[in-house]
């Protein structure tokens, strides 16, 4: 069944009206109708099976049949930060991310960053990111569209690792503490219901130097690494919050 997200002020106490694409997605590419159903979500606190009940150009009203439960979101909530890389591999981290269950992304820019980063043309990128990131929500059922952020510089995203309850630093020269050996024991060790706030830390191709390294632990994060193996950057960030996600119990797991 189709997934729409609108903005919590478009949804009433018994109808929603969905516009812009969404909108003409229903009308054109589905070519819906009065009765076929629905799901909405005003991606904060609730969601329900609606109905669709009018259909105007660049609008549809739909009528509340019943609100279901927001459980499709992890109690763990995991924030990707990905150095940017070259290309369109941001998007795919971001797709693959938001369908894994990570709750946010942070776009940085390293030491080794390649890609020439200019403020003026960012803001069309970081719509278009938002866009694959909600539809990538939609698609994996998720009860919100993650939130991604404005790129940050390196001393920005250091000065945030406060605002976490763990920060793993993903560092290819990490020989010694791995990931799960590093995040197993202190998700076991939370309550069983307890919320609470990861970050991931990944480079870009290049990966980080020994000094990024080095002021990264003095702001807080755990060096590790991802197993034996070289990941490319758009994968690492894919692993390590599937780790995490699975480490918590959210995939099966402990």
């Amino acid at each position: 069944m189709q997934r729409y997200f609108v903005a919590p002020a478009q949804f009433g106490a018994e109808k929603v009206t969905i516009e812009g694409e969404d909108a003409r997605h229903i009308a054109r590419v589905m070519r819906g109708k009065a009765g076929d159903k629905l799901i909405v979500s005003d991606g904060v606190s609730r969601e329900a099976l609606a109905e669709i009940a009018e259909i105007e150009t660049g609008l549809v009203t739909v009528s509340i049949l019943e609100l279901l439960p927001m459980t499709h979101e992890a109690r763990i909530r995991v924030t990707v930060a990905q150095s940017l890389p070259k290309g369109d591999k941001l998007e795919t981290v971001i797709q693959k991310c938001t369908e894994i269950g990570a709750a946010a992304f942070i776009p940085f820019l390293s030491e080794r960053t390649i890609v020439q980063y200019d403020e003026r043309k960012e803001g069309k990128r970081v719509e278009r990111w938002r866009k694959i990131c909600k539809e990538a929500a939609e698609q994996a059922h998720r009860n919100i569209v993650p939130e991604v952020h404005t790129p940050l510089s390196w001393k920005q995203l250091l000065q945030s690792f406060s605002g976490y309850d763990a920060v793993y630093f993903c560092y290819e020269k990490e020989e010694g503490l791995q990931l799960r050996s590093a995040a197993a024991p202190w998700l076991a060790s939370l309550p069983q219901e307890a919320a609470a706030k990861v970050l991931i830390v990944v480079g870009p191709e290049g990966g980080f130097s020994p000094e990024e390294c080095r002021l990264a632990e003095e702001a807080g994060a755990v060096s590790v690494g991802l197993g034996p193996r070289i990941l490319r950057c758009e994968t690492a960030g894919m692993v390590a919050a599937a780790c995490i996600l699975y480490e918590s119990g959210e995939m099966g797991g402990a």
